[in-house]
């Protein structure tokens, strides 16, 4: 069996167009098609409907194409153990990162990585919980930062650091006059949140229920710094990660945060891959990396 035309009947799964998946894939139109039949007519089945408007795939072809993801991911795999072979500091590393951890951690950790690694070629992918979690397992990823559990018992997970919350909220709100907040102190309070698909959206609602908070349900923000302009704009208060206060992210006027106790919310952050990864002895050294930031950044 072909793997190329294993790849073209992916990759047209992936965008359902024709002209598309040929531009993705590097050939012609007629060249992809071509092979996508062969492969039809190998296993006796058809495997796509096409029409003029729209290309699906069959009921035995989405079980076909599920199929081949796995059998290029260990191609993939086994590609990367020979190129690791010969040079275990180059070639390309794959890290999926949820949008409420990227922009605040990595301007501390890439630049360590890069001058550890200068011929490593590093391709970050921003992107939800459960979209990093689909991508390892399709070998898309080759390592994600994720904030656990994760819920999977496919994968190995290094925990990396914990990272406290504090509260946010405007300047002259009741609450800012406390150094230091306990969890009581959100008994009643409305919280802002974001939308449904974030972790820190469910990191949020567990808080609320320990202290007996509640959400604004009249309001889901689609990002952090949607969050922090809201707050500014006097709609609420809030819950941010530590790292997303610390330089190089700039004062927001109007915000001010405030740490809890030691007994205060926080989460875990851990790097994650497939334990069959071929890449797993370097992808430790990464994660002591990402695991090695300044004490003080996760201070609050």
């Amino acid at each position: 069996m072909n793997i190329r035309a294993m790849q073209y009947l992916v990759t047209l799964a992936d965008v359902r167009h024709f002209s598309k998946a040929a531009e993705r894939c590097f050939v012609s139109q007629p060249t992809l098609s071509t092979q996508i039949r062969k492969l039809e007519e190998e296993l006796g089945v058809q495997l796509v409907e096409r029409s003029p408007r729209q290309v699906m795939l069959t009921r035995v072809g989405e079980e076909v194409v599920a199929r081949c993801r796995g059998i290029l991911a260990e191609v993939e795999a086994m590609r990367a153990t020979a190129r690791r072979a010969l040079d275990p500091e180059s070639g390309l590393l794959r890290i999926g990162i949820f949008p409420t951890l990227a922009p605040y951690l990595l301007p501390h950790v890439v630049p360590t990585i890069r001058r550890r690694f200068p011929r490593l070629t590093l391709r970050l992918f921003e992107e939800k919980t459960e979209e990093i979690l689909d991508m390892l397992a399709q070998g898309r990823l080759d390592a994600g930062l994720l904030a656990l559990p994760v819920g999977s018992d496919q994968l190995m997970a290094r925990t990396l650091f914990e990272e406290p919350f504090v509260v946010a909220m405007p300047d002259g709100h009741p609450l800012s006059r406390n150094r230091e907040l306990t969890m009581a102190d959100l008994e009643d309070q409305e919280l802002l949140l974001l939308e449904d698909g974030h972790c820190l959206r469910e990191h949020a609602l567990e808080v609320c229920q320990m202290t007996g908070a509640h959400e604004k349900l009249d309001f889901h923000a689609t990002s952090m710094e949607t969050l922090r302009q809201m707050v500014a704009a006097n709609t609420g208060i809030t819950l941010m990660p530590v790292l997303s206060v610390k330089p190089p992210v700039a004062p927001t006027e109007n915000l001010v945060t405030r740490p809890f106790d030691s007994k205060g919310p926080k989460r875990s952050i851990a790097m994650v891959w497939r334990k069959s990864s071929a890449l797993a002895d370097f992808l430790e050294q990464i994660a002591k990396i990402f695991a090695s930031i300044e004490p003080a950044l996760l201070r609050p």
